[in-house]
């Protein structure tokens, strides 16, 4: 018996098994993979707060953007942002991971009304001190 490939039905019931097949595998991929996206995504915030301080690898290269390498990002983040802090409700403390504050979800919080936090950082590059104040 040969299957009529040229009906809406088998259109339709093939579209559907593809949808469900290649959704399940990307669902698998996502869940398998979150600990390694986590991890990049905090290497990202720590390299776009050592750039904003002008700790990067442009090098001669005025229209380049070399950030940081993900290998050495810790360890430059640490040497070169001294203090880091998180804002709320007018008072700072001291947090070594206020790098990890989703300003997005922050923002949110204070369009509802509600308390939201703020990070500061405070870095020391060529005896010059820095503050950074990430912006969504």
């Amino acid at each position: 018996m040969a299957i009529n490939t040229d009906k809406n039905s088998y259109t339709v019931i093939f579209a559907g098994i593809m949808v469900v097949v290649v959704g399940s595998i990307l669902a698998f991929l996502a869940s398998y993979l979150r600990p390694n996206i986590q991890e990049n995504e905090r290497f990202a915030k720590q390299q776009n707060i050592l750039y904003a301080m002008g700790v990067n690898e442009n090098g001669d290269d005025a229209g380049a953007v070399n950030f940081i390498p993900t290998d050495v990002v810790e360890a430059e983040f640490s040497t070169f942002i001294k203090e880091q802090y998180i804002i709320e409700n007018g008072k700072a403390t001291a947090d070594d991971n206020a790098y990890l504050i989703d300003l997005k979800k922050q923002l949110a919080a204070k369009k509802k009304g509600m308390s939201y936090k703020l990070p500061l950082f405070v870095g020391e590059k060529d005896n010059k001190k820095s503050y950074i104040l990430p912006m969504y």
